[in-house]
């Protein structure tokens, strides 16, 4: 499950939009992926702590969060559609840091163009999956939306054979600076994006509007491995958005929720399931058919006998080994954990409730014991609050 936003950034629930944007300020810095090495772990941390901003900063997303949790935002962070959706994940720590602080951690220091190639976004795709789809394992199409780099142009963002002209703005430095007081600051040109030159509007491509990249929908063919749970996450190096002017493309990072099954719960890698018994099968013994879910280990049957031991009541549980979910990347599988719940008859018929009365004169009070330990304490109670002689 995914963690709560306020404890991610480390924050009160109570704190207000300056305090959390410096805590944002201070976690990013601290993990952005370029400080790390661009470490998996640190981009992954980097990812969360700009989530957890993206809905708290917000004071719709934070109303509906605070409200309903995770569920409220779901839609907002790109869901919908049978629980499906994308969203880009860089654009806050921009948005937080402004431009000066991201061409530092990109690598442009000195107020050089940022002509080179530049890597592609990464991408986030929330996917809803059955529990027998994690049970066994699956092969699921997915379509994403994504960049692509223009076929027309190649990228270049030009009509065939036109050339761009140095920007008028910048003066082919790709930067500009704007002074505030004492200092200066330098931000990206914001006229040719920083690449120090811009192309006429007719010499612009006609189905990219000059930059180089188009929006295409990607189908991907994900396979999902046996044993994944909720919140699991699954990496497809290089099919995020395409990178400009040559990079590598970005990656796409799917987050897979499990919907909840009307038959089971799973704890860990144990299935719980509650199957009603009857009376006399709970208070003579017997064998019932357990539903579970079906894979090699439960030899192609959906149902597991269940060994009901005389006397049971609602509430015991019967363990039966390797019937649970299987241990993601290894052999060892849970159990399927079935919790007895021990039905009584309703509409009887006269004969039928003849028949139960002579049964309840013949057991007496020997043959349910809990009942009458239970007497036994209660008539003590009454004893100490109402005094002996008014318990009777």
């Amino acid at each position: 499950m995914a963690r709560d936003y306020y404890e991610v950034l480390g924050v009160e629930r109570t704190i207000d939009a300056a305090g959390l944007k410096s805590a944002y300020r201070k976690l990013a810095m601290q993990h952005h992926p370029d400080r790390n090495g661009g470490s998996e772990e640190s981009m992954a941390i980097f990812k969360e702590i700009s989530e957890a901003y993206t809905v708290l900063s917000d004071d719709q997303k934070r109303a509906a969060y605070d409200r309903f949790g995770h569920a409220g935002v779901n839609g907002g962070m790109g869901g919908g559609g049978q629980g499906q959706g994308f969203h880009d994940i860089n654009d806050i720590f921009s948005q937080v840091f402004g431009d000066a602080f991201g061409d530092v951690f990109s690598g442009q220091r000195g107020g050089g163009r940022q002509s080179g190639p530049r890597r592609g976004s990464d991408l986030r795709y929330d996917l809803e999956i059955t529990l027998e789809q994690a049970y066994k394992g699956a092969d699921v199409e997915i379509s994403v939306p994504t960049t692509a780099t223009c076929d027309t142009c190649e990228g270049t963002g030009a009509k065939k054979g036109a050339k761009p002209t140095t920007c008028s703005t910048c003066s082919g430095a790709g930067r500009i600076r704007q002074a505030n007081g004492f200092f200066q600051m330098e931000r990206t040109c914001p006229h040719c994006g920083g690449q120090g030159s811009r192309l006429s509007q007719a010499d612009t491509c006609t189905s990219c509007l000059g930059h180089g990249q188009v929006r295409k929908n990607r189908v991907l063919n994900l396979k999902v491995p046996a044993g994944v749970d909720d919140g699991s996450r699954i990496r497809l190096s290089g099919e995020g958005d395409a990178g400009q002017r040559g990079g590598p493309r970005g990656d796409l990072y799917v987050f897979l929720s499990v919907t909840p099954h009307e038959l089971f719960e799973r704890d860990n890698l144990d299935l719980l399931v509650t199957v009603p018994v009857s009376v006399t099968t709970a208070a003579l013994g017997g064998e019932i058919d357990a539903p579970c879910l079906v894979s090699e280990a439960c030899d192609g049957r959906c149902k597991a006998p269940v060994v009901v031991p005389a006397g049971a009541q609602t509430g015991k549980t019967v363990r039966i080994k390797g019937k649970g979910m299987p241990h993601l990347n290894g052999r060892q599988r849970g159990d399927l954990v079935v919790e007895l719940f021990v039905e009584t008859p309703t509409d009887l018929t006269p004969r039928q409730k003849e028949l139960l009365e002579e049964l309840a004169a013949s057991l007496g009070d020997t043959q349910t014991p809990k009942n009458a330990s239970f007497a036994g304490k209660a008539k003590r109670f009454w004893a100490d609050i109402l005094g002996a002689e008014n318990a009777q």
